[in-house]
């Protein structure tokens, strides 16, 4: 019997909330984009109309509409945690992009308003569906690799820094960029909790910017005894780059040669591969994937396989990564 696609609306049509509509209305069979809300004029009839959806101007016309029985939020960070709650209360599924909440209360108070009113709520960490780190975590389960004791993961974004670092919210390394790859590290090491951390950052495209950090590591450690680091830039001149690796007692999975084909140029230059130059372009099959989970778990009655305590879990890690940063200190990351 054929399952009636969950009924969408969209909040944010911004880059990426434009992104998600196209992949909603176009890849995501599970699903129906029904609206697209934003408070600009014009912006969202712009994004929706074209894929068959209508637009409002306010995010209350989504959460009030009948047609639309989940939402997905794709509005600035800050407002994530007020919308997550208000379209719990309004009885709607949920897909956040990351993070959840600017702090760990936020985050606390968007996991407990949705299981409150038992709707879905899933969290926008889309590498946990990119085939290369679903096959790499795989290998991790089944034991192929044996006793995991070191993990890597990185993020690099395209082009030459910030056009304007005073733009950047202090602390944005942390909590938008590398709370991807604490996410990535948590999930490729099952199981385990991470413990403390030691952070370093710096400017590194605007040197003595006063807040902006544009290079960051992070050293995390886990109480299985696995070592990890995490590695983020904000100015990758070759393109979008997003990679990880794992070694055990028994092996190594690498995932993330960022390359858009097999194909490889060899000729004066040397060897060339085409490789993507944006995350949309890079991880649209991830995308895809990650909306037809929050479409499937509607269907299915079920939480989906991102959950609050998981975006609670790697914002825990960025909060440690701040107060390392603070102090000059490892920190304790909270539970």
């Amino acid at each position: 019997m054929p399952v009636t696609p969950v009924r969408i609306g969209l909040i944010g049509a911004g880059r990426i909330g434009a992104s998600h509509a196209s992949v909603i209305a176009r890849r995501v069979p599970e699903a129906t984009l029904v609206a697209v809300a934003d408070p600009r004029p014009g912006v969202a009839a712009g994004v929706a109309e074209p894929l068959g959806a209508r637009g409002e101007t306010s995010v209350q016309a989504i959460l009030e509409a009948d047609d639309v029985n989940a939402v997905v939020i794709a509005a600035s960070s800050v407002a994530h945690s007020d919308l997550i709650v208000a379209a719990a209360e309004a009885g709607k599924h949920v897909f956040s992009e990351k993070p959840a909440g600017m702090s760990l209360a936020e985050i606390d108070t968007a996991r407990t308003a949705t299981a409150q009113a038992g709707v879905a709520f899933q969290v926008g960490f889309n590498r946990r569906f990119a085939r290369e780190f679903v096959a790499a975590r795989e290998a991790i389960v089944s034991g192929r690799l044996g006793t995991v004791r070191q993990l890597r993961s990185l993020t690099r974004d395209p082009g030459s820094g910030p056009a304007d670092p005073s733009a950047v919210p202090e602390w944005t390394i942390f909590t938008q960029t590398l709370i991807h790859d604490f996410d990535t590290l948590n999930w490729l090491n099952p199981g385990a909790r991470a413990v403390d951390v030691v952070a370093t950052a710096g400017s590194l495209t605007a040197p003595g910017h006063p807040t902006l950090l544009d290079h960051a590591t992070v050293v995390i450690r886990y109480d299985n005894g696995a070592l990890a680091t995490a590695e983020a830039s904000f100015a990758a001149a070759y393109g979008y780059d997003v990679r990880g690796e794992v070694l055990g007692s028994e092996g190594m999975v690498t995932m993330g040669e960022g390359a858009q084909s097999s194909l490889r140029l060899h000729d004066a230059n040397g060897r060339l591969a085409t490789t993507a130059h944006s995350d949309t372009e890079l991880l649209a099959d991830s995308y895809a994937g990650e909306l037809a989970e929050l479409a499937n778990a509607v269907a299915e009655r079920r939480q989906p396989s991102v959950t609050g305590d998981d975006a609670y879990a790697a914002f825990a890690i960025a909060q440690a990564c701040i107060d390392s940063m603070t102090s000059g200190t490892r920190v304790e990351v909270a539970r």
